[in-house]
């Protein structure tokens, strides 16, 4: 009977069935045996740890052996008595700060893809600028290189618009066509690649 790792990963939902974080395969058990989250499969059905242990893995690969037995793993839990929702405020991230500014340069004004901008510091760093809402805008290669370790004042530059936080609260995540198990397509739907969307440090 195929195994696997006990480390993979299992997505973790509130009561409500909204996504909170991500777990292994391990601790989803042992979650499930504690009484302390149910399974849930492609029909929004829960199920807990002995009815859930009862269903068939005849057709199913996705499997870890017990000592008597194999057993389904299970990729989407619900926690039993967990209702808190996601934060909602806005990540400092990569991804957020080029939605904000709409994957424009903020000095010439020019779209391009987000592997083509980069996060600058209006105040740089060197002149104790802090990596803040206020002081980071996405500029292109050219503005970049040309402003440099500068103030925009001393590149004669201009920003399009000043930097603020912004007041949307979007809550990211997996896209549907990289979503690791289809089991998750019910419940993700926007991308939480790490890169784009780890929050920056100050």
């Amino acid at each position: 009977m195929p195994q696997v790792i006990a480390y993979t990963n299992v997505l973790v939902l509130n009561r409500s069935f909204i996504p909170l974080h991500m777990t292994t395969v391990r601790r989803a058990f042992s979650l499930l045996y504690q009484d302390l989250a149910r399974a849930v499969n492609e029909e929004f059905r829960t199920f807990d740890f002995q009815s859930w242990s009862e269903l068939s893995v005849a057709t199913h690969s996705d499997t870890i052996g017990l000592v008597d037995r194999a057993i389904r793993v299970p990729r989407v839990i619900a926690l039993t008595s967990f209702d808190r929702f996601p934060r909602r405020t806005v990540r400092f991230s990569r991804i957020n700060i080029l939605a904000r500014d709409q994957n424009t340069c903020q000095y010439c004004g020019k779209r391009f893809t987000r592997t083509d901008l980069n996060l600058d510091h209006v105040n740089p760093r060197s002149r104790g600028g802090l990596s803040t809402w206020e002081n980071v805008v996405t500029s292109c290669i050219a503005c970049n290189r040309k402003k440099a370790g500068r103030t925009p004042a001393e590149a004669g530059m201009k920003l399009i618009k000043k930097p603020v936080r912004p007041k949307w609260t979007p809550l990211y995540r997996l896209p549907l066509v990289n979503t690791p198990y289809k089991e998750w397509q019910l419940f993700l739907d926007f991308v939480d690649a790490a890169y784009w969307h780890v929050e920056l440090e100050a």
